[in-house]
């Protein structure tokens, strides 16, 4: 349970003039903030954006409403919102080599729903990878639309490597004929044969759709492999590894492009989140520079510091390690859940979630794995020295998960370490330099 919100708290800027108005909302802000600077955040979803992108995303352009797009909306006094887009628009093309950017899905998923009603057809058949092998709900699962609308069928893992086998994928593709392939997932710690999926799709007439919501700051940075060359679509959150707001982006050629806006307005949305645009833009030019390139080689620096500082431990990695961002713990063999190592960590400060591992036989709310990544904590300017002593204070928890004592003292060594590295964004605790 985190921290009760308090007064003592130091809220940054954005939020004091909020106090004079609602001191509960105020207290709760500064109280997460605090909460944020005082733990180690290993969710691979989460991370820092700077303070530009949240002075953007508290701007002025949450006042203005503009259905449409940039020099066709239907409302007047759109000629900042206009440029702001396509100031967005630009960056966008430019850091990820396409023709066409959306700039105005609210989410990401949403983005995929656009993508979908952008290529396929209410009944369609639509193939991703399974979501307990790491897929995502939108790539076809049957409680979300993509499983409702369509005609969802999926891929999975090999049972021995956990990593996934183009020939089994090639085989489903060839039985199933689908209209649209997705490729990407929440929770795949490998590399994405973006190639090989599109020589797929090719081969039976679909779509490749790639979904790299979780590397798309990987993706920029050159730390991972672009599916801009093969994939048709292209869709992404702007948070996760990219450091922007909460957002989504679509990417596709020319070809595509009165299909993809049409599909997200008017058939999905309605005016987009003006300011969430303009964070999204400053996010962008941010991730254009030598510095976030250096940053994504640097998360996944960390992660395979991370995995390997684990596995040394006698941990069972999922597929043996990573080659992203995140990684995942399989905890089938100890004598409790993902969701109980989960919780214990969180109380010691080090913030991660339970997650399915692949033929996972324990339920999706108390699996049997725990999911890390390292995005935010390499925002905070953590290096490969110091994930061994975020493995060995995971470790000391998961062999004491019982012990109130043990982890309450790992929950105070994780806050002290903290304070020596700054947390974009937030001005507690800043201006210390970094433990080496």
């Amino acid at each position: 349970m985190a921290d009760s919100p308090s007064k003592a708290a130091c809220p940054c800027p954005h939020t004091r003039a909020l106090r004079d108005v609602d001191s509960e909302i105020a207290d709760l802000i500064a109280a997460e903030e605090r909460y944020e600077c005082d733990t180690i955040r290993l969710i691979p979803s989460e991370n820092y954006v700077s303070m530009a992108v949240l002075a953007a995303t508290g701007s002025i352009f949450a006042n203005k409403y503009s259905e449409g797009y940039a020099s066709k909306r239907y409302y007047e006094g759109q000629v900042y919102v206009d440029q702001v887009e396509k100031l967005a628009i630009a960056r966008a093309c430019a850091l990820f080599g396409v023709e066409h950017a959306n700039v105005q899905p609210y989410s990401g998923s949403p983005a995929n729903m656009a993508a979908c009603f952008a290529v396929l057809r209410p009944g369609d058949t639509v193939m991703g990878l399974g979501l307990p092998f790491g897929g995502h709900l939108t790539h076809g699962w049957n409680v979300n639309f993509s499983g409702m609308l369509y005609r969802a069928v999926q891929y999975e893992l090999d049972p021995e490597t956990h990593r996934i086998d183009l020939d089994r994928v090639r085989d489903a593709a060839r039985r199933e004929r689908p209209k649209a392939i997705f490729c990407g997932g929440t929770a795949y710690p490998r590399l994405w044969d973006f190639a090989a999926f599109r020589a797929i799709a090719d081969e039976v007439g679909a779509v490749l759709i790639a979904d790299i919501a979780h590397v798309a700051g990987l993706v920029a940075a050159g730390a991972h492999p672009s599916p801009v060359p093969h994939a048709q679509i292209v869709t992404t959150t702007t948070h996760k590894t990219l450091r922007g707001p909460r957002g989504a982006m679509i990417l596709c050629g020319a070809d595509l492009a009165k299909a993809v806006d049409r599909a997200v307005f008017p058939t999905l949305q309605g005016g987009p989140h003006n300011h969430t645009t303009a964070a999204i833009a400053v996010a962008l030019k941010e991730a254009a520079t030598p510095e976030f390139r250096a940053y994504g080689r640097q998360i996944v620096a960390n992660a395979k510091a991370l995995a390997a500082a684990l596995a040394a431990r006698g941990y069972r990695l999922v597929s043996g390690g990573t080659d992203n961002h995140l990684l995942l713990i399989d905890l089938s063999d100890r004598p409790y859940t993902g969701k109980d190592g989960a919780q214990a960590l969180s109380r010691a400060g080090l913030i991660g979630n339970y997650n399915t591992v692949p033929f996972d036989k324990r339920k999706p709310f108390n699996p049997s794995g725990i999911r890390l990544g390292t995005p935010a904590v390499t925002s905070r300017g953590m290096q490969t020295e110091h994930m061994e002593q975020i493995a060995a204070w995971i470790d000391t928890v998961l062999a004491n998960i019982e012990d109130a004592g043990r982890i309450a003292a790992v929950k105070e060594e994780v806050r002290e370490f903290c304070g020596g590295f700054p947390t974009p964004g937030i001005l507690i605790g800043n201006g210390r330099k970094p433990r080496s």
